[in-house]
C-alpha cells in the first residue's frame, strides 16, 4: 500500500478504512464486537494506516470498538473522528458546534479512543447557528494545546472551506464522493486544490452499489440506512444498474473487480484523494486494498466519466432531511 499526503502534510495510506458501519448504518452485523476489532486490525497488517469514525456513530460505541482494535498500534496509524451533533438518549438530536461542545466531545473521544491526541477533528456538519470562524479558532485552539493535530470539515460548501482556512489551516474535507455521486467537483474540489487541502471521499463504492452485492429490487433490512435513500428505492436501482454493469464489464476485462474499478477511478482523480471505503469483512479489505495497485490509464477514465455523464443516476443521494444538511 502506498502512501498519499492530504494538507498540511499529513500523510495516510492510499486507502483507508470507514469504520460506521461496524457498528450502525447497514443492518444487523454479521459479525461479533471481536470479530470487528480483528477486521481493523487486519487492516494495519494490509497497511491500512487511516482510520475514520465519529462519536455519533452507535453513538460512542464506534469510537470505543477503533480504540481498543488500534491501541497496540496507535503510533502507526491516523486516527479521524468527529464532533457537531447533540446526543441525547443515544440519539442525535440536532447540530452543536459551539465552542465549549467542540472541547467536551474532543476531551470524551480521547477517553473512547485510548489516546492522547487526535490526528484529524472533522466537523461533521456545518452548524448554521455557530460562525465557521468560531469553529475554526476553537479547533486551533485544541490543536495549540495538543489534543488534536488536524482540522476537518465534512460536507461543507467551498465559501465555508475558504473561510475555515482563513481562520485555521483545514487538512481535509470529507463528502460523498464516488462515479455515481459527483456533487464535490463543481466547485469543492477546486477550493482544495488551490489551497492545498486534501479530500476523503466516503461512500466510495456507492453504499454498497459498486460492489455487485446490492440486489436491485430486494428489499433492506431493519437499520440499514439505504432504506430511507431515495436512490435505493427499488425503480431507481434498478435503473442505475446500467451504469454497475458497465463497470463490470471494465473489471472483468481487467482481471479485477467492479469495486476496485471504483476505487481505482477515485484514485486516478488527484494524488491528494484518499478513499475510505468501509467493510465488516476481511475478504473485502483485500479487495479495496488492491485497487491501490487497479490503475487506470487517462482513456479508461474518462470513458467511464462519459458513460456516467450519458446513463446519468436516478434518484438523490440523500433523502430530504438530510440533504438539509449538506453544502452549508
Amino acid at each position: 500500500m502506498h502512501t498519499r499526503t492530504l494538507g498540511q502534510g499529513l500523510e495516510v495510506s492510499a486507502i483507508g478504512l470507514g469504520c460506521m458501519g461496524m457498528s450502525q448504518g447497514y443492518g444487523p452485523n454479521p459479525g461479533s464486537r471481536d470479530e470487528m476489532i480483528g477486521v481493523i486490525r487486519a487492516a494495519v497488517d494490509r497497511q491500512i494506516t487511516f482510520f475514520d469514525t465519529a462519536e455519533v456513530y452507535g453513538p460512542y460505541v464506534n469510537e470505543e470498538l477503533v480504540g481498543e482494535a488500534l491501541q497496540p498500534v496507535r503510533d502507526e496509524v491516523v486516527i479521524a473522528t468527529k464532533f457537531g451533533w447533540n446526543i441525547r438518549d443515544g440519539k442525535s438530536v440536532g447540530l452543536n458546534s459551539r465552542p465549549e461542545q467542540i472541547r467536551r466531545v474532543a476531551e470524551a473521544s480521547l477517553r473512547r479512543l485510548r489516546t492522547d491526541t487526535i490526528d484529524l477533528f472533522y466537523q461533521h456538519r456545518v452548524d448554521p447557528d455557530v460562525p465557521i470562524e468560531d469553529v475554526a479558532g476553537a479547533v486551533g485552539e485544541l490543536i495549540r494545546e495538543g489534543m488534536v493535530r488536524h482540522f476537518g470539515l465534512s460536507e461543507p460548501s467551498a465559501a465555508t472551506i475558504r473561510t475555515a482556512h482563513a481562520v485555521f489551516p483545514v487538512t481535509a474535507v470529507q463528502s460523498e464522493y464516488s462515479l455515481w455521486t459527483r456533487d464535490p467537483e463543481a466547485e469543492v474540489l477546486p477550493t482544495l486544490a488551490e489551497l492545498g487541502i486534501g479530500f476523503v471521499p466516503f461512500s466510495p463504492l456507492g453504499k454498497g452499489f459498486f460492489t455487485g452485492t446490492v440486489d436491485a429490487s430486494a428489499p433492506f433490512s431493519d437499520g440499514d440506512v439505504r432504506g430511507t435513500i431515495p436512490r435505493f428505492e427499488a425503480e431507481n436501482r434498478a435503473a442505475n444498474t446500467a451504469l454497475v454493469d458497465h463497470v463490470k464489464q471494465l473489471a472483468d476485462s481487467r482481471g479485477v473487480t467492479s469495486a476496485q474499478i471504483a476505487l481505482a477511478w477515485l484514485l486516478a482523480q488527484q494524488r491528494w484523494i484518499v478513499p475510505i471505503p468501509g467493510t465488516r469483512r476481511t475478504e473485502r479489505l483485500d479487495e479495496n486494498a488492491g485497487a491501490a495497485r487497479a490503475a487506470l490509464s487517462a482513456d479508461d477514465v474518462a470513458d467511464l466519466d462519459a458513460l456516467a455523464a450519458r446513463l446519468g443516476v436516478h434518484g438523490a443521494r440523500y433523502n430530504e432531511q438530510h440533504m438539509a444538511y449538506v453544502g452549508r
